[in-house]
């Protein structure tokens, strides 16, 4: 009997012995968790991969995680007043309602928006004036600007794309005057995918999905390049925005945005093919 006392005393300390260490394991991760901040960020498919890789060197220099949705530039200004998202990101500036609901926009890049075509297009270069004429469908075939005799196919985005708002502005013709036979793609991806596929069509992209894919044109005839939107010579260029309400941003929030305009922040905006802003 006296043994069995024995036996059954030790079985009751290994056991208290694996629960509290099992606890401490737990606690131990708990308290890892618990010091894990988020920051949550929505908005342009334009400003989204730069985000994403500013993010992911972020987080080997702090204990933040950073979440990003790439939903367009309007959702992400729309979410960043709601607090549905920490920050936004913008690939156009803030209209006037906007900034009245108390964002604050922050300049963390500039990007160029260059037209695109087809590898085989003949067309190298077009005026700012025929730009607006085959968007608008007053030009429609190759043609008519020194090409092949094929009828040209517009790529645009959709409603609500920081990428279409700005080029429309800087171009000059509104939503309403895109020839109704557009094609509309989501995203910046979507229109190189689309153009390096027919050899009708024509699209713009920002300056960071350039590739072998796809042609660039030259506009005015100056060509789509860093130091010539550094200089104002390239026109088709807008700012990449995060834009957050003064009640919303966290402590870690505005680590990531110090982290994105310190020397180290802009040397990554440099590498992805975006333009720094020092």
């Amino acid at each position: 009997m006296f043994t069995n006392r024995v036996v059954y005393g030790l079985l009751i300390v290994i056991l208290t012995s694996i629960l509290s260490a099992c606890n401490s394991h737990t606690d131990g991760a708990e308290s890892s968790n618990e010091n894990v901040s988020t920051v949550s960020v929505s908005g342009s498919t334009s400003v989204g991969p730069l985000a994403e890789k500013l993010a992911d060197k972020f987080k080997d220099t702090a204990n933040i995680k950073v979440e990003i949705n790439q939903n367009g530039s309007s959702a992400g200004i729309q979410n960043a007043m709601n607090g549905v998202s920490e920050i936004g990101m913008s690939s156009r500036d803030l209209e006037e309602e906007e900034k009245a609901s108390g964002l604050v926009e922050t300049t963390i890049a500039y990007d160029g928006i260059v037209v695109v075509t087809h590898p085989s297009n003949k067309v190298k270069t077009l005026t700012m004036e025929q730009v607006k004429a085959i968007f608008t469908g007053e030009i429609n075939n190759w043609k008519e600007l020194g090409g092949d005799d094929l009828e040209i196919v517009v790529v645009s985005r959709e409603d609500g794309s920081g990428s279409r708002d700005a080029f429309q502005e800087i171009v000059g013709y509104s939503s309403g005057e895109l020839v109704r036979s557009a094609i509309i793609a989501s995203g910046n991806g979507n229109i190189k995918t689309t153009v390096a596929g027919n050899k009708h069509a024509v699209g713009f992209i920002s300056f960071e999905y350039i590739d072998s894919s796809i042609s660039t044109l030259n506009i005015d005839g100056v060509e789509a390049t860093v130091e010539n939107v550094l200089q104002q010579r390239y026109k088709l260029s807008r700012p990449f925005l995060f834009v957050h309400r003064v009640d919303q941003i966290t402590d870690a929030g505005k680590q990531y945005i110090d982290y994105i305009l310190s020397e180290d922040g802009q040397a990554i905006i440099t590498k992805a093919g975006a333009i720094p802003i020092k």
